[in-house]
């Protein structure tokens, strides 16, 4: 019995991580595509972000005839938090502003992805900019929560 729970404890940790795209973090969500979208909006707004745009990509799929599950992408940001970033290392900016994916999965889960700040100072070699990406990875983490959870 032990050999087989820990067979089955192996392969989860082997799939789960492979499921994940490299430097994404994904948080699932209580609600549907549009409230979470909603509420990650609200937060967002709550906290001083600039929503600078809101793309529902499963309804322009639909307009061109092909079905996607529900799947929304928020663009936003904050220059206070995004330019001190960018004076660190400029080609941060390629990956700014901030993005937010609410999207449901093939068993009708839904999520909300976002790149991890931790991947992105690697990606771009930052250095110098620790308490601005710590700062970062804090907020991102406590909107995305709010926003996914009761």
């Amino acid at each position: 019995m032990k050999k087989l729970m820990m067979a089955g404890l192996m392969a989860m940790i082997i799939v789960v991580p492979a499921m994940a795209a490299d430097g994404v973090i994904n948080v699932q969500s209580a609600f549907n595509v549009q409230k979470t979208a909603d509420r990650l909006e609200s937060l967002l707004n709550e906290k001083g972000m600039t929503i600078f745009n809101r793309i529902k990509h499963s309804e322009s799929a639909g307009k061109v005839g092909i079905e996607l599950r529900e799947t929304e992408l928020i663009i936003f940001g904050n220059p206070k938090v995004g330019s001190p970033l960018m004076k660190c290392q400029q080609s941060i900016a390629i990956d700014l502003p901030q993005k937010a994916l609410i999207w449901e999965d093939h068993e009708s889960k839904v999520w909300i992805s976002y790149n991890d700040p931790d991947y992105l100072e690697k990606r771009h070699n930052i250095s110098g900019c620790e308490a601005v990406i710590s700062k970062i990875k804090k907020a991102l983490s406590g909107i995305i929560k709010a926003a996914a959870t009761n």
